[in-house]
Order: structure tokens, then C-alpha cells, then sequence
């Protein structure tokens, strides 16, 4: 059944796309020779796409706690999805990306008089049309046969749509992937290396998830449509090896990217510097914020510029040798070492202890892929273990591995779901072994985990267990709410008796910032009286995201 074009379409909207970027990612970074072939375009797409993303969760959370029955203003969401992707936009291609959704923004948030509610589809190929004007804005020095050919296309392809809303996505979305096909015949870089754009085929990909958003699609729901869009189909772009020379030579050494504050005139002027400094300028944003990209020799003038305009920040400056120039500083780095992600104080602190590099999460905030390439750098090791701790940093973490290979580290990504599952992989961690092997015995101890988590209810709903009420504490294991309790001891009790049911040698207990040691005690003594020879450990976390936490190994 179609969807509105509303706040719910926006937010999964974003989850479809950071889904399908997520599959797509490697594919995409594979076949990245254009503008440079840093081999980066997907991860840089999906950090972006995660940051508008993250935005939009944001809008909802905060909006849940004034009203938990209705969604947010379907203004302010998509307004955030543009902000998240301005501030969070990586490389050439997110940058692009972030003026695209901008410049949708700008139509879908216009005055409700001026497309009457009801038109969903007319706004949205408005919408399209000037997400691709207000990005060929942004580009300095335009080039067809890129991301910017594919958008247009997307919008010529949207414009002449009949039907709803979502049937303009999806007219939208197979004339993208029509331009996509044709790339290499209008790029020679591309025609030499027998691929399509890599920047074009992420749009594809983001479209896609527009059309099974407006569809009523869900990133918890596989698709069952034969004509949806796929990231299988990525396989098929590429017609010959990658490896071939992407041609050219005489590149800018740097990418500068910074965020900056400054007025439309400093920036006019600002874009004429950058222009006859570098390459693949891409200045995108408005109303006193603008993400600055430029590919140049002088990394330090371009900066300068940007403090003559305004006030940069978050400056990032990459070299494009980089990744060779990682590999020859690796005789420096520690032979292993771990990357772990953890809620609390308390579980920081013994992760440490342990020998991890840490990453700690804030209360209802995961950590960005960024974050997590950070700590991989900050760990300065050959070979990283990484452990997210958590089912839904699954594809953060899966980009930031790969942004951390390209950078010449070693990565094993071990998908644990729960910090009590990280640390049964750190109690077998030995850096001594093999990096296979030691991989290998901390997934395996990791595995052999199950997790759970006491949990108080916030409002009604239904849950697997049946309705639960606001203030409930509900026991959740491996996940799923298995148990529906009116006090937090009690409960944890019936779910420790569920969980040791199938057997269990030992029982992790991680206790939240607010729970008194006598929960603890009265819990040990329930395992002992109840379950012989099944040892317990108690941990005081100081997590804020759940009371307690619970392993069984």
C-alpha cells in the first residue's frame, strides 16, 4: 500500500537508504575512479546518509516525549534529514548527495499553500527538479557523466510520471538507473575502467529506497517485489576489472572538506579562491552554513580561505597517498589491538583495563562510523578486532572497517550484539596468537553468549510477550521482550530461569548507574539456589541505556 509523503515516509526514507548503502558500500568503493580513485565513494555516501539519518531519529525521539501518539511536523523532519546530511557530508559524491536532498527540502518544506497537501506526487517531482538545479549550483565545474547527469535524468524521468507519489519514485528511479548505464559512454575515465559512476550508482541506490519507502517499505522488511531495486543488481555495473588505469595523472595531493559559517557574499568570493586552487569544488549549503569540498595541492591555503570567509570547523584534510603512506608507518604500530564499543563508565573502565581502546556511546546516541574510524587510528595497530557491542551498529561499524582497511589496518569485525557478549570475547582475546586464530576463538566465545537486557517501558504496546504498560520492566533476550515484570529484581529472576533453562556454565551480571548492589545480591543467590555448579560475576556498568544487562555462557 503507498505512503504518504510524511514524516514516517522521511524517516524510513533514511533507514532504507543507510540499509541499502550499508550492502551496496564495497561495491560502490570498488568501482570509485572518479573525480580520484581513493576507492571511498560508498563508505562516504553511507557516513552521509547515516548523519541525516541520525538527524531525523533525533527529530523523533525529542518529539516522542511531548507526544508519543503522533509523528513530528513533516517540515521539521525533512529539514533535518538536509541538516544531518550538510554537516555529516563526506567526499565529493556526499557532498553533492547533502545539496540534493537540500535542494528537496527547500520544495517539500515551502509554504503548504503553495502545492495543496493533497498532490504528494506533483511536490515531489518538483522536488526533484530543484534538488538537481540547486546542485549543479553547488558544482563548480559541472561534469555529465556523473552523479549529477544521474539526478537529472532522475528528475526529467519524475516530471513526465503520471500517478501518485509513488509512482513518481519509481519513474524517478528506473531513469536514474537508465543515465547510470550510460555513464561510461560519456565519461572516458569511466569507459577506460568499464564501470558506471560510483557516485551515480549510490543516488541510484538512495532512490531506490525512496520508492520502497513511498511503496510502505520498512528497513525491517525484506522486499518481495521482483521489480524493487536490488543491490545484487550493483554486480552487474562492472563490465571489466577495476584494476584498470583510471588514466590521468597530475591529481591535487589533498581533499579539504570543512563545515563553515559565513555569509553569501563571503562565500561567492570564497568559491572563486577555491576555483582557481584546486579541483572538484562543491560548496553547498545556505543560510549561514556551507560544506566546503576541494580537491588542491596547498591544503593550507584552502583552509585560509575558508578563514577569510567565515569560521571553519571540522576541518578534515586527507592526503590521497595516504593509505601507502599508513602502510609504511605500520613498522611503527602495535602488532593488535582491540576496539570495543561500551555504555557506561563502569564497562569503559574494565575494558580498558582489559586492553581495549574504547568507545564510549552517550545516553540514546550511538556513535558515527567517523567515531569509529577515529578510535581504530587512535588504537595505532596493524591488526584491529572490532566490537560493537550492539545489533544496530552493524553497518556503522561495517563501513568503518572498510575505511580503516583503505587506510592500510588490518580489520576483523566480530558482530557481537550486546557488551556482555564483548567482553566474553576480550576474556579469550590473546594478542599472542595468530590474528586469525585469536579472531576466530573471540567469535566463537562470543557466540556462545546470549545476552539480555532489563528494560522499563515508556509507554503501552504490544511487544512479543503481550501489551505492556508505561513503567513495566521488560526482560528482553537476545532482542526479543520475552518477559513482562512489575519490578526489576523479579523479573530479571524469570529471565535468568528462561536463559539457564538450555544449560549455562557462568552468568554476566552488568548493573545500570542507578541499581543498588542488592539487586545484585539477591540475584547471585537465586542462581546459586536454583542452578548448580553456574558461577556469576557481577559488573557495575553505570550504563544509562538499561538497568541491568545479563550474559550466559
Amino acid at each position: 500500500m503507498s505512503h504518504t509523503l510524511d514524516a514516517d515516509a522521511v524517516r524510513a526514507w533514511c533507514a532504507l537508504a543507510l540499509d541499502a548503502l550499508g550492502r551496496a558500500r564495497e561495491e560502490i568503493d570498488a568501482i570509485n575512479v572518479y573525480p580520484v580513485a581513493d576507492g571511498d565513494t560508498g563508505t562516504n555516501l553511507y557516513l552521509t546518509v547515516e548523519s541525516a539519518a541520525r538527524a531525523v531519529d533525533d527529530v523523533f525521539h525529542g518529539h516522542a516525549t511531548t507526544d508519543p501518539v503522533s509523528p513530528p511536523a513533516f517540515p521539521d523532519t525533512v529539514r533535518a534529514m538536509a541538516h544531518g546530511a550538510l554537516i555529516g557530508a563526506r567526499g565529493n559524491s556526499g557532498t553533492i548527495l547533502a545539496q540534493l536532498l537540500r535542494g528537496m527540502a527547500e520544495v517539500l518544506t515551502a509554504d503548504p499553500g503553495t502545492f495543496p497537501r493533497a498532490d504528494d506526487a506533483e511536490r515531489l517531482r518538483r522536488a526533484l527538479r530543484r534538488a538537481v538545479e540547486s546542485a549543479y549550483e553547488g558544482v563548480a565545474r559541472p561534469v555529465e557523466g556523473t552523479v549529477l547527469t544521474v539526478a537529472a535524468a532522475a528528475a526529467d524521468g519524475a516530471a513526465n510520471a503520471p500517478g501518485d507519489a509513488a509512482a513518481v519514485a519509481r519513474a524517478a528511479y528506473e531513469s536514474a538507473r537508465t543515465a547510470l548505464a550510460a555513464t561510461p559512454g560519456q565519461l572516458e575515465v569511466l569507459g577506460r575502467a568499464g564501470v558506471v559512476d560510483a557516485g551515480g550508482l549510490g543516488l541510484v541506490e538512495v532512490l531506490g529506497a525512496l520508492t520502497r519507502a513511498l511503496a510502505g517499505e520498512t528497513a525491517q522488511q525484506p522486499s518481495h517485489d521482483a521489480a524493487a531495486p536490488e543491490t545484487q543488481a550493483t554486480r552487474a555495473w562492472r563490465t571489466e576489472s577495476c584494476a584498470a588505469d583510471p588514466g590521468g595523472g597530475g591529481e591535487p595531493s589533498y581533499e579539504v572538506i570543512y563545515l563553515l559559517e559565513a555569509d553569501d557574499t563571503a562565500v561567492a568570493r570564497l568559491r572563486t579562491r577555491l576555483d582557481a586552487l584546486g579541483e572538484s569544488l562543491v560548496v553547498v549549503g545556505g543560510d549561514g552554513l556551507w560544506n566546503v569540498h576541494v580537491h588542491v595541492d596547498d591544503a593550507g591555503a584552502a583552509v585560509e580561505a575558508g578563514v577569510e570567509a567565515g569560521r571553519p570547523y571540522r576541518i578534515r584534510i586527507t592526503h590521497f597517498g595516504a593509505a601507502q603512506e599508513e602502510r609504511t608507518r605500520t613498522r611503527e604500530r602495535s602488532q593488535r589491538a582491540v576496539v570495543a564499543v561500551v555504555p557506561g563508565e563502569g564497562l569503559a573502565g574494565l575494558c580498558t583495563e582489559a586492553g581495549a581502546t574504547v568507545v564510549a556511546t552517550r545516553p540514546g546516541q550511538q556513535p558515527t562510523g567517523e567515531e569509529l574510524v577515529e578510535a581504530i587510528r587512535r588504537a595505532h595497530a596493524r591488526e584491529v578486532v572490532l566490537l560493537p557491542n550492539d545489533a544496530e551498529l552493524r553497518q556503522t561499524a561495517a563501513a568503518a572497517a572498510e575505511q580503516a582497511r583503505a587506510e592500510g589496518v588490518r580489520v576483523a569485525l566480530i558482530p557481537t550484539r550486546s557488551p556482555v557478549q564483548g567482553i566474553a570475547a576480550l576474556a579469550v582475546h590473546e594478542p599472542g596468537r595468530r590474528f586469525d586464530e585469536d579472531v576466530v576463538a573471540m567469535t566463537a566465545a562470543a557466540g556462545a553468549t546470549r545476552y539480555a537486557e532489563l528494560a522499563v517501558a515508556e509507554r503501552q504496546s504490544w511487544t512479543m510477550a503481550g501489551v505492556c504498560q508505561a513503567g513495566d520492566v521488560l526482560g528482553l533476550i537476545d532482542g526479543d521482550v520475552a518477559v513482562i515484570g512489575a519490578e526489576l529484581a523479579a523479573t530479571a529472576e524469570t529471565v535468568l530461569d528462561r536463559m539457564l533453562a538450555a544449560g549455562g556454565e557462568m552468568v554476566t551480571l552488568v548493573l545500570g548507574a542507578d541499581v543498588p548492589d542488592a539487586v545484585a545480591d539477591r540475584l547471585e543467590r537465586h542462581v546459586r539456589g536454583g542452578h548448580l555448579a553456574v558461577d556469576t560475576v557481577v559488573y557495575r556498568g553505570g550504563q544509562q541505556s538499561a538497568p541491568l544487562i545479563v550474559g550466559v555462557e
